[in-house]
């Protein structure tokens, strides 16, 4: 394991276990303009310039979760939210769960902890205002959560977080925490305990292959995401998976950007939506928070 890597704690045995494999369903609530890829040509000085398109593809999701007898958690980004608030909260009557998304979209690897925790807070506090409700989810942009910056478990917990899924025990430049646990796990910090839920990932060789879906989902064989659920069914682990809105909105805007993040970004979306079907029918998914409260009961 990375020495840097967060060391699980005993109590983490709760969430898996031999025949004992559960799926979530996550979704990154955010608008097509936000990601990280189109910061250069979408400043957030000027998202408000670009025409929204997450109220749309939001519900073609909140549709075809219906459809598979789905339920997911949605980290919703704050600046959505503070804009949308009655988008969010027909999610949560749809029964799905709210969590915490960042409110700004900006990489933890570029924040300083104090403007990390800031953020954080400010997001969960928004969040919980519109819901009335608890916000116990975190997950960080871009999965931004590396071994540079393992203080964010400690400052997530601080900022009244109770668990994160932004690990991605992957190689990746970027992204990535090469090392940690593929399974769901506790991280104990000085601050008290926050429950990791790492994205799913597939056994290839010395390093596990993502496929937890996202662009994953489109630019991979579906036989990757599918031999990938194999595996965490025979493991007995917790298989994260997520998507974004735009990936659903084969007619979204088209930034001009790059060749390769053009094909990265705009690549295989009219598969996202038909491949979303397989997967969410090949297993029963549900949210971060029913899995939590079946393992407490």
């Amino acid at each position: 394991m990375n020495p840097n890597a967060p060391v699980p704690d005993r109590a983490a045995s709760r969430f898996g276990g031999a025949q004992n494999a559960r799926f979530v369903f996550s979704v990154d609530l955010e608008d097509y303009f936000h990601v990280s890829a189109f910061e250069s040509i979408a400043p957030r000085a000027r998202w408000d310039q670009f025409t929204s398109r997450v109220d749309y593809s939001t519900n073609v999701l909140l549709d075809l979760l219906d459809d598979t007898h789905s339920r997911a958690t949605f980290f919703v980004l704050g600046w959505v939210a503070e804009r949308q608030p009655k988008l969010i909260q027909a999610v949560a009557a749809r029964g799905h769960e709210i969590a915490a998304h960042s409110y700004w979209h900006q990489r933890v690897t570029t924040m300083t902890r104090a403007d990390f925790t800031a953020d954080a807070i400010r997001t969960r506090e928004l969040l919980e205002q519109i819901l009335g409700a608890d916000v116990s989810g975190f997950r960080a942009p871009s999965f931004s959560i590396t071994p540079s910056n393992a203080w964010a478990f400690e400052a997530l917990v601080e900022a009244g977080y109770r668990y994160d899924s932004s690990v991605f025990p992957i190689r990746r430049r970027g992204y990535g925490f090469p090392g940690a646990p593929r399974d769901a796990y506790t991280i104990q910090t000085a601050s008290g305990a926050l429950d990791e839920f790492p994205l799913a990932t597939l056994s290839l060789g010395p390093w596990p292959l993502p496929a937890a879906g996202g662009g994953y989902l489109r630019h991979f064989p579906f036989q990757v995401i599918a031999a990938s659920v194999r595996e965490v069914k025979d493991a007995g682990r917790v298989g994260v998976y997520y998507i974004h809105p735009w990936e659903v909105d084969v007619d979204q805007p088209r930034l001009a950007t790059s060749t390769l993040t053009r094909w990265r970004h705009y690549g295989g979306l009219r598969h996202t939506a038909p491949r979303l079907r397989r997967l969410l029918e090949s297993a029963p998914f549900t949210s971060f928070r029913a899995l939590r409260e079946e393992r407490a009961a």
